[in-house]
């Protein structure tokens, strides 16, 4: 079967469905989620969107601070492009209905989180993403133009060099085959523009806050299509993410700590001023390794977020869906602390793009968490991740208006997917054990804090694996858990090789072998291009 499009969108949070709204009156545009429209990490972004809305602010004191905790590797050009573009971003989700949290006197009640200076946080109370998402997915819903494929899945993106079976310089992206997972069948979406907005990669570790579907689909696509990556040691750990053996890592939004929570020991024992200045509001970078560290030094499992000091009836109407899921579980955080650790949260590296957000792919673009723009360097600052969405969702629906008049040849023959001779598999268990053996070996070795020697013994090892999934790639049908191992075993592959590259510590990125920041040598990105 086939289909096509001007724009095929490949994901379905704040990135890709802001773009879809930007170019859908313009031309026909496909939007591809392999499973709900809403199963996204925007729909469990708790915080909220962080933008210059307060006089006492400034758009030089948002840069600042996404400088200093990207430990000065992002690009300021692009840091200054998306943080002035804040504003419009806000309005453009209003626009589309989204609503806001308010203060009495009707302004917007802007909160803070670590690394920040300034309040400059809009939420919707503790469940900013699910507000986004609804009102971004009544929007699509609505669009005549737009037509959305729930539960597809992308195997892999066609270019005119895979159809030639040689490598083409400059290569151009045709669209994708994508897998329909109830009908089992392999769909071919031509398109003029394809966008990928397939989210993060936390997957890939054992213990993750994303959604069961950040494997990181996009970035091992891009990548096997010869698209750049760069930057993938930079995987952020969300240092409070709920400790409990029946709670699957619930995030503890860092918005709890910018209204005043604490981190403190198993004896109640604060300890952030130990580690940084601004104690509990430091970058996540240093408080996840400040957590670890706390962990390892005194044989503890978690450590405790504690907020009692601030009153029940500030809590649990500041704070209802944490209250609530933390009190199913037990435990009151209007009288006790909460249990916390650290979990795989947020790729700050992916597809290098530009500053309109194309690949070196041609009329492939990339935005959201899948996307390297320079925005985030070593560290991404807390709620600029939402920013970056919009925003880049804008940038990239601008130069694919432009580009379109000039892709309005007919599509090319674009070959069928072709199963060859491959049967269904009697032998899912090897799935399942590589799955999990890839995600154990990169939490053991690929970490918060990691050393020479565990990343070259993680890199042995995946690369075995990705000898079997290769051998059952091939001799065995596509389903949808084998797409997402092959692309974990990727991205997996690709940390690890930028990790082993980076030969000093900045940011999310910290080994033993090199504990110092290396400017003179290091103050760039690292790039991976798969050669054919």
């Amino acid at each position: 079967m086939k289909t096509t499009s001007d724009f095929l969108v490949i994901g379905s949070g704040i990135a890709g469905l802001s773009y879809a709204l930007k170019v859908a009156d313009e031309g026909s545009v496909a939007i591809v989620t392999k499973r709900d429209i809403s199963e996204t990490a925007t729909n469990l972004a708790q915080g909220g969107i962080a933008a210059v809305f307060s006089d006492e602010d400034s758009f030089d004191d948002h840069i600042r601070d996404t400088m200093v905790a990207g430990a000065q590797l992002p690009n300021e050009e692009i840091v200054r492009m998306v943080v002035e573009g804040g504003p419009q971003a806000i309005h453009d989700l209003i626009d589309w209905g989204v609503q806001f949290s308010r203060k009495e006197d009707n302004s917007y009640d802007l909160t803070r989180e670590g690394g920040h200076s300034h309040r400059r946080i809009l939420h919707a109370k503790d469940v900013t993403g699910r507000e986004i998402e609804r009102a971004l997915v009544a929007a699509v819903r609505q669009h005549p133009n737009i037509t959305l494929y729930e539960n597809h899945i992308a195997i892999d993106l066609i270019t005119e060099a895979k159809l030639a079976h040689r490598r083409i310089l400059p290569n151009k992206c045709l669209g994708a085959y994508i897998l329909d997972i109830d009908k089992k069948e392999v769909i071919t979406f031509g398109a003029r523009i394809t966008i990928l907005a397939t989210g993060g990669a936390g997957k890939v570790y054992l213990y993750t806050c994303n959604p069961d579907v950040a494997t990181g689909d996009g970035v091992a696509m891009a990548y096997r299509a010869g698209a750049t990556v760069a930057n993938m040691e930079f995987m952020q750990f969300h240092p409070t993410t709920l400790f409990h053996p029946l709670a699957k890592s619930f995030l503890i939004s860092e918005a709890v700590r910018g209204e005043g929570a604490i981190l403190k020991r198993r004896d109640g024992t604060a300890f952030m001023e130990r580690y940084h200045e601004l104690k509990d509001l430091a970058p996540r970078d240093i408080v996840a390794r400040a957590i670890d560290n706390e962990m390892k030094i005194h044989g503890d499992d978690c450590v405790f977020l504690d907020i009692t000091h601030k009153g029940s009836d500030y809590i649990t109407e500041r704070f209802p869906n944490i209250y609530e899921t933390c009190l199913s579980y037990g435990i009151d955080m209007t009288r006790q602390p909460i249990p916390v650790v650290p979990a795989a949260h947020y790729l700050c590296g992916g597809i290098r793009v530009d500053q309109w957000g194309e690949s070196d792919v041609q009329n492939l673009f990339a935005i959201g968490e899948s996307s390297c723009t320079g925005l985030h360097g070593a560290n991404r600052l807390a709620s600029n991740s939402l920013l970056e969405g919009v925003v880049y969702g804008n940038l990239a629906a601008q130069r694919s208006l432009e580009r379109l008049p000039s892709q309005t040849n007919s599509f090319p023959a674009i070959e069928s997917w072709d199963c060859g001779t491959a049967t269904n598999s009697d032998e899912e268990v090897v799935v399942a054990h590589n799955w999990d053996e890839i995600r154990r070996c990169m939490w053991n070795y690929v970490g918060i804090v990691r050393s020479s020697k565990r990343l070259v013994r993680a890199l042995r090892r995946v690369q075995m694996i990705q000898e079997e999934i290769t051998d059952y790639y091939w001799d065995f049908l596509i389903t949808s858990d084998l797409i997402e191992l092959r692309n974990i075993a990727t991205v997996a592959e690709l940390i690890i090789r930028c990790a082993l590259e980076r030969e000093e510590s900045r940011g999310l990125h910290y080994t033993i072998d090199f504990p110092e920041t290396d400017d003179i040598h290091w103050k760039r990105d690292t790039l991976l291009q798969k050669q054919f």
